[in-house]
């Protein structure tokens, strides 16, 4: 590789010949189900801490039972305890041989015939066999282990990426549907192949700061915010810029798009609304914050936008009254940059506020309520539902820069990911939803694998890593 020119702006992988790679990623939806039960309880799923577990599907006739029903329970939540402190707290189980082998004490008698009709038989309904009365040839550890959800500890790749501003009201990375990921280092922004891995500089303004950058939803465009107010529009295949929108006379933190629709929000307390298919620089003005608006996003039919803003608000406008918000709420005790709405849920909104704050809030945007409240302890940067589970992505700052994968129903920690240095600002989806990629003012780019491989497309995304610089 030739050396590099001065004034350019390298883009170097760290993790080179020493990249973490995850090693034989499961399938996110296995078709080796397992029952031990006469239903069939296909596809689901017993989530345990930061791991979830598929049940088994293989049946288990009872042909006597001498023990009372309280015993048997209470042996099968003995083995779900075995299980537990096996699996996520990686502690060695006692056992009473290395193996559970099936024991016949004139109790139990194991049938692995399919279909049986015996009579004054029942079905053993535990998800779970004590060691005592039935045994797999293999450990249970080695058992499940097939069907165990990992999450690694560790990103799996991490590339430099200096002069990354360690600014909180920015939104400088967006991952496109066409699994370009794009990254903004003061002046100018950097496309990523997701398959290839090769780098491309797609602008460089020279006597302005690149403030925001926003995928389109369908097609090649992405929109760039700029530090003197402009909304710029580039076309990623070509390389050029096709329009140049004015409106705000400050910084443009903050894009969303909704179809043809681009929502940019500004240091000058605006909200303008622009259509790519008209000629104006805006259609619509919208004006409520008092202070920066910091946090846009529409939710999944178009038909709600919330912002948020450095003035602690978050305020819900409707797309078929844009004059003034439907909902303002006002709970949150910082800044509101953090706003994910729910693929899986209609009307449901989370929101994040910043350090005096610290709190995740779900609301019920249909109806303006607020629904649950979590105090993460940390300034609460980004949120991201997943597009898989009923799961919830939260990145941090101060102390432990994390980030944080919840279940949402009971928003309990499934896992924490540590690694940053300093706050992580900055955060992005896979296409596929399977990989998340973070950045810091430590300038890296980190890459974490939260759920399981789901498309093959993506396996460059996991070969060895040529470090790429961008010229």
């Amino acid at each position: 590789m030739s050396k590099l020119k001065s004034q350019t702006v390298s883009f170097q992988a760290l993790c080179s010949d020493t990249s973490i790679q995850q090693q034989n990623h499961p399938q996110l939806r296995q078709e080796n189900q397992y029952n031990l039960s006469s239903t069939d309880c296909k596809g689901q799923k017993s989530f345990l801490g930061d791991r979830f577990v598929t049940q088994l599907k293989k049946n288990f006739s009872i042909i006597q039972e001498n023990k009372l029903e309280s015993q048997d329970m209470a042996s099968a939540q003995m083995a779900l305890e075995m299980l537990y402190k096996q699996q996520i707290l990686e502690q060695k189980p006692i056992f009473e041989s290395e193996s559970m082998y099936f024991i016949n004490q004139s109790g139990f008698q194991y049938n692995q015939e399919n279909n049986i009709n015996i009579h004054n038989s029942k079905i053993y309904n535990s998800i779970l066999i004590d060691h005592k009365y039935f045994t797999i040839s293999e450990t249970l550890s080695n058992y499940y282990s097939k069907y165990v959800r990992k999450i690694q500890k560790v990103p799996f790749k991490v590339l430099d990426a200096p002069q990354l501003q360690d600014d909180f009201y920015l939104n400088l990375l967006d991952w496109s549907n066409q699994n370009t990921l794009s990254v903004a280092l003061n002046s100018c922004v950097y496309l990523w192949n997701a398959q290839s891995s090769k780098v491309t500089k797609l602008l460089d303004l020279h006597n302005d700061q690149v403030t925001s950058v926003a995928w389109s939803l369908r097609g090649p465009h992405l929109a760039v915010g700029t530090k003197i107010g402009e909304v710029q529009i580039w076309d990623a295949v070509k390389l050029q810029k096709v329009r140049t929108y004015k409106g705000h006379i400050a910084r443009v933190g903050t894009l969303c798009f909704s179809d043809n629709v681009l929502s940019s929000g500004s240091r000058d307390k605006l909200i303008l609304q622009r259509d790519l298919r008209l000629k104006g620089n805006y259609f619509q003005k919208q004006q409520a914050h008092k202070q920066e608006v910091c946090g846009l996003k529409w939710s999944p039919d178009g038909q709600m936008l919330a912002s948020g803003g450095n003035d602690n608000k978050l305020y819900i406008w409707s797309s078929h009254k844009q004059d003034k918000p439907i909902f303002k709420l006002s709970e949150h005790q910082a800044a509101v940059k953090a706003i994910a709405w729910s693929p899986h849920q209609h009307g449901l909104l989370a929101s994040g506020g910043g350090t005096a704050d610290k709190m995740i809030r779900f609301w019920n945007a249909l109806e303006g309520k607020s629904l649950l409240k979590e105090d993460t302890g940390s300034q609460v940067c980004n949120l991201m539902f997943s597009k898989i589970e009923n799961e919830l992505i939260s990145t941090h700052g101060y102390s432990q820069n994390q980030i944080v994968l919840w279940k949402c129903n009971n928003m309990k920690r499934i896992s924490t990911l540590v690694g940053h240095t300093c706050r992580v600002l900055y955060l992005a989806m896979s296409p596929d939803g399977s990989t998340i990629v973070t950045g810091a003012g430590d300038e890296t780019l980190r890459f974490w694998n939260i759920y399981p491989q789901n498309n093959q497309d993506y396996k460059q995304l996991y070969s060895p890593l040529n470090a790429p610089t961008i010229r």
